[in-house]
């Protein structure tokens, strides 16, 4: 452990808060081609979905991904595992399995001791371990700040690839983590985290997405993503702008990380909130009763190494909820909202769900 540095202060951003915004991002993205046209490819930069796959035959695809960003968490070993973990969920998201990983490092040498970067660089070996893969290799840069992530390789069965724009009609929305990381990062960048709370977010940002593998075999769980830089409201806009969909969801049955009144008094969040809000705010709606306040500071809050957000029919709804619980995920199995078909997406917040 690393009890004399603070990660943090040397970086201006702090994990997926660093995402560019996504209107910056959109604008970014508008005139990219890939220049070339392959069939094999089965998921490119034509949608907004967690990885790229590619078929490599007998039914069988790569799943190909990199996460990176700045330390969100002063301690450098937390700070590997929690990079690692975030950049391997996206191969969870798509319902594959991890096979191999490679660092991608920036680290400033003139700031910083080299045992800070062999620190991270083991944090990352022990969540690559819990995966079950290597971290085979890897590039690193002397930079200004610290930057660390993987990119990350893993497979699929075509038939189990799960995708982030096909939600169906009526779908169900199921969240596996709790939000409030980033509200828990800022408070403790403040130094005004309560030490009861010290160390959730951590726990959160630490815990594999492994549910992910099981949910493609499952029929009727129609799309999945995970929920990071954007906030829950934005990558489930993501979802709901590719399927065609708009969304409710019940106020009352988001899960938080703990109590987090206690900050958002305090005005406790990022700056990549307002950058998030900014983006997307005229596509959420808030219904009576809503405390509309918290909801600006929740719905966009940047969440680092989310959980998966789940579109599942009301058929498997019970299949999924089995298997949550066989996970220890027991609290998390209760619909946070519902899909329709919809001419345009946004997100209507109520303060609870009829018929869950």
């Amino acid at each position: 452990m690393n009890d004399t540095i603070r990660l943090t202060q040397f970086a201006h951003g702090a994990g997926c808060g660093c995402k560019i915004a996504p209107q910056v991002l959109q604008e970014i993205l508008q005139h990219t081609t890939s220049g070339v046209n392959d069939a094999n490819l089965l998921v490119g930069n034509s949608t907004n979905d967690d990885a790229a796959v590619y078929s490599i035959g007998n039914e069988q695809a790569l799943i190909a991904t990199t996460d990176f960003f700045m330390p969100i968490v002063d301690d450098a070993f937390d700070f590997g595992r929690i990079a690692a973990a975030n950049a391997i969920s996206d191969v969870y998201a798509m319902g594959g399995r991890p096979i191999l990983a490679l660092a991608v490092m920036g680290f400033p040498i003139d700031k910083l001791p080299v045992q800070t970067a062999q620190q991270i660089l083991a944090g990352a070996r022990a969540i690559c371990a819990e995966a079950g893969i290597v971290l085979a290799g890897g590039h690193t840069i002397d930079s200004p700040e610290p930057i660390f992530g993987l990119s990350v390789n893993g497979l699929v069965n075509e038939q189990q690839l799960l995708r982030n724009n096909t939600a169906c009609d009526g779908d169900y929305l199921v969240l596996t983590k709790p939000l409030g990381v980033g509200i828990l990062a800022t408070a403790e960048k403040r130094q005004l985290l309560l030490d009861e709370h010290r160390g959730l977010a951590v726990k959160s940002m630490v815990e594999l997405n492994k549910i992910g593998m099981e949910l493609g075999a499952i029929a009727g769980v129609n799309a999945l993503t995970d929920v990071t830089g954007f906030g829950l409201a934005g990558h489930l806009l993501e979802l709901c702008e590719g399927s065609g969909m708009a969304a409710t969801l019940s106020w009352q049955d988001l899960p938080m990380i703990t109590d987090l009144n206690v900050y958002l008094s305090q005005n406790c969040i990022p700056d990549a909130t307002y950058r998030n809000w900014n983006g997307y705010s005229n596509k959420v709606k808030w219904g009576a009763g809503v405390p509309v306040m918290q909801g600006f500071q929740l719905l966009p809050d940047p969440q680092t190494s989310g959980g998966l957000l789940i579109a599942v029919s009301e058929a498997a709804l019970k299949t999924v909820q089995q298997v949550l619980i066989a996970h220890g995920k027991a609290d998390f199995i209760k619909p946070i909202g519902r899909l329709h078909q919809a001419a345009s997406p946004s997100i209507q917040v109520n303060l609870t769900l009829e018929g869950v």
